[in-house]
């Protein structure tokens, strides 16, 4: 579709404004189509890792309770229609045409020269999707911090913070209490929170939300799980547990997400939101979210995750250790230049037999050649084709190739994998 990829190329090169962390542009579009933002109930989900898995289950268990159902995350693997869902279901490229079009139109009646970033006008779009086509809810991504955040906008009938660890740090300050009272800028007077959050940041996000008369639900206090297997969990809620919930995604980490969803589902039964137990069961039992833990194929087993900070890697070699030890392992991993790349490295070096190191084609991204001196023995490579291409040149079908460092990355190879295996 011509239109839609002329529609792609203007807001790709709204990313030449790059970060830039402020409410008062997104409010002045908003305002110019009407403040579609403030229509929507809506679950707001901030965070440093889980919030696109916390997003997704709460966005599947209300989906099968028959609610319609909004859902704005970031970034996309592969196509932008990703980032904006109803009921699990891409915005179409037409309407992406229709809408962006719409929103231009407005911004330059009023201020040809008024800039915009990527990340401001396609919130914007989100918002007017789902106002457009009355969603009962909308669950909203923080796209990065929270306090300064695009999505910030919106006064939510629950905020989320998943948890909260160094990440960005370039933007979000060197210390976890500095990150902590980004994270906790998303809480809102009276809006009550749910958190996994641990440590330091607990008295950060409870003194933020004593000072906003906002009630704290936290996760290993007021609600928890008990691991039964792999993949199972008992869930020990606010006032109800749910015994052997089977979670679909892989890693111990998706079970403390899991209870945090769970939490969520429970507060909103006071909410005007009720759900049984039946459509948690199955709603977790078949939900699927790209990247995380993903196998895209066997022989050889290739995993896309993507673990772009250390309490990802940690995550993700913690998987491997317990899943797949008896495997010869190749690690291909691209970074962005903003990241804990050493650390990362030195967590998950130990537990692969093989490295190959690569860069997305994003101008962010972390030059390989630099990485090697933290991975000596390492096969240097200049983009995800070649690094692909190398590992299937070395790799068996009895072997397991791990793809990971940035979810650009990662949604490269997505797109290359059944090219080039």
């Amino acid at each position: 579709m011509k239109e839609y990829s002329v529609v792609l190329e203007y807001l790709y090169n709204l990313e030449k404004f790059g970060i830039v962390f402020g409410l008062e542009n997104i409010q002045w579009i908003l305002n110019l189509i009407g403040n579609p933002h403030n229509v929507l109930k809506s679950i707001h989900v901030g965070g440093t890792n889980g919030k696109g898995s916390v997003a997704c289950m709460l966005s599947n268990i209300l989906k099968e309770t028959g609610y319609r159902v909004g859902k704005y995350t970031s970034p996309h693997l592969v196509s932008f229609t990703e980032r904006i869902t109803i009921n699990e279901e891409e915005i179409k490229e037409k309407e992406v045409v229709e809408l962006t079009a719409f929103i231009r139109e407005k911004a330059e009646a009023k201020d040809k020269n008024r800039f915009f970033t990527f990340f401001d006008f396609t919130t914007v779009l989100a918002f007017e999707y789902f106002y457009r086509k009355e969603v009962d809810i909308a669950i909203i991504e923080v796209g990065l911090g929270g306090r300064l955040d695009s999505t910030n906008v919106i006064r939510p009938l629950l905020s989320i913070i998943t948890n909260v660890d160094f990440d960005h740090m370039d933007y979000l300050g060197n210390s976890i209490e500095d990150i902590a009272n980004e994270k906790a800028g998303i809480i809102k007077e009276g809006v009550p929170v749910i958190t996994g959050a641990t440590g330091m940041p607990v008295y950060v996000i409870e003194e933020k939300a004593q000072a906003c008369k906002s009630p704290v639900y936290l996760l290993g206090r007021d609600f928890s799980y008990t691991k039964m297997g792999d993949q199972i969990m008992s869930y020990h809620g606010l006032s109800k547990d749910l015994g052997n919930v089977f979670v679909n995604l892989k890693g111990d980490h998706q079970l403390s997400n899991g209870a945090i969803a769970l939490c969520a589902i429970e507060y909103l039964q006071s909410s005007g939101f009720p759900v049984d137990e039946k459509p948690i069961y199955d709603a977790m039992s078949h939900i699927q979210w790209q990247g995380r833990l993903e196998i895209v194929r066997e022989k050889p087993t290739i995993i896309l995750d993507g673990a772009h900070n250390l309490n990802g890697a940690n995550a993700l070699s913690e998987f491997i250790q317990t899943h797949y030890m008896d495997k010869r392992k190749i690690l291909v991993f691209g970074v962005m230049k903003d990241k804990e790349y050493e650390r990362m490295l030195k967590e998950l070096i130990p537990v692969v037999d093989v490295i190959i190191l690569t860069k997305p084609d994003i101008e962010r991204a972390f030059s390989p050649s630099s990485m090697q001196v933290y991975a000596k023995d390492a096969i240097v490579t200049d983009n995800v084709h070649c690094a692909l291409q190398k590992a299937k040149n070395i790799s068996g079908d009895e072997d397991l190739i791990v793809v990971t460092g940035s979810f650009y990355t990662i949604g490269e190879a997505k797109i290359l994998i059944n090219e080039i295996f």
